[in-house]
């Protein structure tokens, strides 16, 4: 009896959440359905041009773009994912009994970090040329 009280609470959690969803995804289609319905539909060839800033688009839509950009942008990625580690971190530091296995562990941690930014280094990613 006491092991279908466990499951049953178990499973009634989970179907909370599956409700939550279902609704949620309701939610943005009835949203999306109700958009597409009522919005005007007059199509000129001025709307349908290609939005550049308010100038007139001049050449082909397809433009080459450097890949050092979107290596600077995953390094920023990785950093900021590192400064959100950080703050945890720092609050189980605090924490009675947990000094020296944390620091510990956050130093490992900072000495992988440190290691792909050496690589990123000894690769010539971080020149900007």
């Amino acid at each position: 009896m006491h092991v279908t009280n466990v499951a049953a609470s178990y499973y009634q959690s989970y179907s909370v959440v599956g409700l939550l969803a279902v609704v949620g995804v309701l939610f943005v289609a009835v949203a999306f359905g109700a958009g597409r319905l009522l919005r005007p539909v007059v199509p000129t060839p001025e709307k349908l041009l290609t939005y550049e800033c308010g100038v007139d688009p001049v050449g082909e839509g397809w433009a080459h773009t450097q890949v050092r950009y979107y290596v600077y942008a995953f390094l920023y990625v990785i950093f900021a994912v590192d400064s959100i580690f950080l703050f945890p971190w720092a609050t189980v530091f605090a924490a009675p009994g947990y000094g020296a296995t944390t620091l510990v562990e956050m130093f490992i941690f900072l000495g992988f970090l440190a290691v792909g930014l050496l690589y990123a280094y000894k690769k010539g990613v971080l020149t900007w040329t």
